[in-house]
């Protein structure tokens, strides 16, 4: 608890801190965004325009922005690696949904109050379970993951010293891999992984381990170079966002969009 306050604490001088822009603010009337398109519920490929992205993060962010007169276009951009590039080198405005790292507060700011908390967990072919208690006992195991994938700064450090896990570029191919026995254990958050997993038709060949690897907050970012990246625009967006949750909308839209993602009520 007292390293998520410390964190919080210093998400918020950054939020307040972090220059605007020297273009006036009505030089933004449309929003460039893009995420990770192996997310659902929260972000997807939509079937009905291949270029855009879905989900419930989207949905929510038009709630924010649409009613201030802003348009707002999230792009499929290809894989969550190609999208944090792009981010890096400015040419989108906003990334709907990401984690800290300290790697990507030096390229993007971060909103406050978090989208929402994603417990990820281990996930494992169904009688391949083995005991999980913390990180060490992924020692002796193989696993995958997304190419880039975060789960929170102090795994993603621990994990880049200590354990094998092999970045693929879509999350399909991890679970696939497992069901071959090709790794152990796929690492990916519940909520997605049991999405996912239903779409796939494999829900019933998977189990997530009870302990969760982390649990870390999910933000809407700006990308530092993007002209919309003002403090009064930064403001207007974290007043809407908290109104929203406290009224229950972001469970809303996650609950819409996993029926409308699996098909299932």
């Amino acid at each position: 608890m007292r390293v998520c306050f410390r964190f919080c604490v210093l998400l918020m001088v950054l939020f307040w801190l972090a220059p605007a822009h020297a273009l006036p603010e009505d030089t933004c009337s449309k929003l460039s965004v893009s995420g990770n398109p192996e997310y659902p519920p929260l972000l997807w490929r939509d079937p009905a325009q291949p270029d855009r992205l879905t989900g419930a993060v989207p949905a929510l962010l038009r709630e924010i922005v649409e009613p201030m007169g802003l348009e707002l276009v999230v792009r499929d951009l290809g894989s969550w690696a190609r999208v944090l590039h792009v981010a890096d080198l400015g040419d989108i405005d906003m990334v709907a949904g990401a984690f800290y790292t300290s790697e990507r507060i030096g390229y993007m700011d971060y909103l406050l109050p978090p989208i929402t908390h994603l417990p990820t967990v281990v996930w494992v072919p169904k009688g391949r379970e083995f005991v999980y208690r913390h990180w060490p006992d992924l020692l002796e195991k193989r696993g995958s993951t997304l190419i880039d994938n975060s789960f929170g700064q102090n795994f993603d450090r621990y994990a880049e010293n200590n354990l094998r896990i092999e970045g693929v570029r879509t999350i399909e191919q991890s679970f696939q891999m497992a069901l071959v026995d090709r790794v152990d254990y796929v690492l990916y958050e519940l909520l997605q992984g049991q999405v996912m997993l239903e779409n796939l038709g494999i829900a019933r060949d998977f189990v997530a381990l009870d302990q969760p690897v982390s649990r870390e907050g999910l933000f809407f970012t700006f990308t530092k170079s993007s002209p919309c990246n003002t403090f009064e625009l930064r403001e207007r967006i974290a007043g809407r966002l908290s109104t929203l949750l406290d009224a229950g909308r972001v469970d809303q839209l996650i609950r819409e969009y996993t029926r409308l993602y699996t098909g299932k009520d």
